[in-house]
This record gives structure tokens, C-alpha cells and sequence, in this order.
């Protein structure tokens, strides 16, 4: 009973975010983790390949405080078929006072509940849900819809887009508007879209692809992949209905503060929460 309690007041707590977030756009920094030398580290490449060093994980949380969210990626979990650095996942937590999603690595129930119990506000599933959708129904009863974000992949292919599977090294049958309204079937929170051919080229999102998922599910959509100044955060809040937008170089390299972006966003007219 108690956990029933604790979880309803939690989705109020939740569907509260939401309804704010309506009016107000989300600007979510990311950091893309590895293990190198036995050392949980940030890294930025381009289309998932490339990797530079970009710094501690939670360094650069505690400069982030600023954003709506933060986004913790495990990019070399799936491909080296180990369990996230889950040290990692509670520094990176206890250095937080925003919501914290966690991603990458994750292949059963256990593995989600795990970075859940860890400190994570929001768990995202890519290359386990394509193989198994049952496990985002399994995820949201246990903890809510709020709880469960599906990392998508994709790029465009004769025409169509298609999601990839293992940090966007191999090709899966589903169309991405197909799976967008599968994921949303299956009690999926949020998508988490990151165009693969935009990723780390600073070329700017997608934006014919974010209309065409934004068009697919009623689900909030985050965008991902190409981002190199406010003009492109602008253009996408512009163009598109996405309700968030994910970037990493320009946060870890200097270009700018979230605070600075935000405050840019605002003269734009883009509204968004100081």
C-alpha cells in the first residue's frame, strides 16, 4: 500500500511537469558516458562514432542545474554488452537537484528497476524495447508511464525513416512512425529522438523528421542530434511541436550556459522556465 501510495503521489507530482510543460519548452543537456580505463567519463562524437573526451559526469551535472533536465547515457553499455557504471548513475543523482534520466544498457525489468532504485527519475529503453515492447508495459505498471522514456534512433532510407538498434550500429524492420505508435500503445512516457545523421555534426535537428514523429504520437517528444547554437534550439521550438531539446557540445565546450540559452530562447519569444 504504502508503495501504491508513494507512486500515485508521484504521478501527480508528474502529470503536474506535464501540464506546465505544455507552455513551457525543455532544455535538457546530455552527457554521453563510457568507461575508459576503468574511469566513467563524458564523450561527444559525431553519428556515434569519433568519441573526444569531454569531461566528468559529475562535474558537469553540478554546472547543469539550470536546465529542466539531465540526461546520463551509458553509449558503450549495449555495444559491449556490460550493465551501465551504476556508481555512476548515484554520484551523478546526489549531484542533481533536476529530474535525471538514465540510459543505455538496458536489456531486462531488473535493469531498469535498478537505475530507478539508483537514483533515476526516468529510465530510457531503446534496443531492448525493439526487440521485446512488452518490457515498456511491464515498466510503466511498475512505475508509471512518467517513468519510462524510449531512446529512438533513426535516419532517413528510400524515402522512409527507420530506427537502428545498438547505439545505431544495426538496422531494425520498424519504421519509425510505426514504432512511435507501438511504444505509445505500450504505456511509453516520452520518446527521445536522436537523428543519427545529424548526431555531433552541428548541422542542426531535423526537422523534417521531428514533424514526422511529432505527427506519428500524441507522446511528448525530445529532440536530439545536431545541435551547435541557440539558433538551432530556437529553430526546432519554432518548427516543430517537440517539447524538449537535448544537446551536448555547446553545453560542454563553453559555447554557452543553459542559463544564457534560455534567457536568448525568451528574447526569441520561445517560452521557457528561468
Amino acid at each position: 500500500m504504502l508503495r501504491q501510495n508513494l507512486k500515485r503521489d508521484f504521478d501527480c507530482c508528474c502529470n503536474e511537469r506535464k501540464r506546465v510543460a505544455t507552455l513551457a519548452k525543455r532544455i535538457i543537456p546530455c552527457l554521453d558516458c563510457d568507461v575508459r580505463n576503468g574511469r566513467v567519463v563524458v564523450l561527444k562524437g559525431t553519428k556515434f562514432q569519433q568519441l573526444r573526451f569531454a569531461g566528468d559526469p559529475v562535474e558537469l551535472a553540478g554546472k547543469y542545474q539550470d536546465a529542466d533536465e539531465l540526461v546520463l547515457l551509458d553509449i558503450g553499455a549495449t555495444v559491449q554488452a556490460r550493465g551501465t557504471f551504476l556508481g555512476a548513475i548515484s554520484d551523478v543523482a546526489a549531484a542533481c537537484s533536476i529530474p535525471l534520466c538514465v540510459g543505455g544498457g538496458v536489456r531486462t525489468f531488473s535493469d531498469f528497476e535498478q537505475r530507478i532504485k539508483r537514483g533515476a527519475d526516468q529510465c530510457a529503453v531503446n534496443t531492448a524495447a525493439l526487440e521485446n515492447p512488452g518490457l515498456i508495459a511491464k515498466c510503466a505498471r511498475e512505475f508509471g508511464s512518467q517513468a519510462v522514456v524510449v531512446a529512438v534512433d533513426a535516419k532517413l532510407e528510400g524515402g522512409d525513416y527507420y530506427c537502428y538498434a545498438r547505439a545505431g550500429r544495426e538496422k531494425t524492420r520498424w519504421k519509425m512512425a510505426d514504432w512511435l505508435r507501438e511504444t505509445e500503445k505500450q504505456g511509453a512516457g516520452e520518446i527521445l529522438l536522436t537523428s543519427i545523421d545529424r548526431d555531433g555534426t552541428g548541422q542542426g535537428f531535423d526537422i523534417g523528421m521531428l514533424n514526422a514523429a511529432c505527427a506519428a504520437t500524441s507522446l511528448p517528444v525530445i529532440a536530439s542530434g545536431g545541435c551547435s547554437s541557440v539558433d538551432d534550439i530556437a529553430e526546432v521550438f519554432q518548427k516543430t511541436e517537440a517539447s524538449g531539446a537535448l544537446a551536448a557540445s555547446i553545453f560542454h565546450f563553453g559555447k554557452i550556459t543553459v542559463k544564457g540559452c534560455k534567457r536568448e530562447l525568451l528574447q526569441r519569444g520561445v517560452e521557457v522556465r528561468i
